[in-house]
């Protein structure tokens, strides 16, 4: 059997390669994502589009606190950390006070690989959160998820540098995403296309 060639830019298989598409952005925070190991091969993987997209971006996996130990003490050094996770209105609150971040925290699994991730790290729960306000539905249609405010982790990491740096121009990241999808969807048959709801 022949093996698949991938790009040595993107990793994506050279007869699906972005690199036409990547135009990076360097916003003014820091961008952290804690990834759950199950995410690390999965084929529709959202934080191998970021760390092109935001090439600063710092990624760590692991589920417990000891695999977290090392960029929680970084964290810590550096302060101001926020963490993009829904939270109640009372938190939110809270969070406006909250100074400036330096650095985002974003998690990156099923909202249930998630919510263990945040019960063996309770040191999490003690940073300051960004709730994002999500008007639309994710553009990631090849990917399914349970809750109507889901994001793909690339969209949720725009949306927060967002609402944190409103002059910053994020199209870029969200047109990555795009150029993803469309060619995922132009690959496969028209009866598998009609269930991501794609004409």
């Amino acid at each position: 059997m022949t093996q698949r060639a991938y790009c040595s830019s993107c990793h994506y298989p050279l007869s699906a390669c972005l690199c036409a598409a990547v135009a990076p952005i360097y916003p003014q925070h820091q961008v952290v994502v804690l990834q759950h190991p199950s995410e690390v091969t999965h084929t529709k993987n959202s934080v191998r589009l970021l760390q092109l997209a935001v090439p600063e971006t710092q990624v760590v996996v692991g589920e417990s606190a000891a695999d977290f130990a090392e960029i929680r003490q970084q964290l810590q050094q550096l302060g101001n950390a926020m963490l993009v996770y829904p939270e109640s209105e009372a938190a939110a609150s809270a969070s406006t006070s909250a100074p400036a971040p330096r650095t985002l925290v974003l998690l990156d699994g099923t909202w249930r690989k998630v919510y263990r991730m945040l019960c063996l790290n309770p040191w999490l729960l003690a940073l300051p959160r960004i709730s994002l306000a999500v008007e639309n539905d994710s553009a990631y249609c090849i990917r399914k998820a349970k809750r109507s405010d889901s994001l793909s982790t690339l969209e949720a990491a725009a949306l927060a540098l967002q609402q944190l740096q409103p002059d910053l121009d994020v199209q870029p990241v969200r047109q990555l995403l795009q150029a993803l999808v469309d060619t995922r969807l132009a690959r496969m048959p028209t009866n598998v296309r009609q269930r991501y709801r794609v004409d």
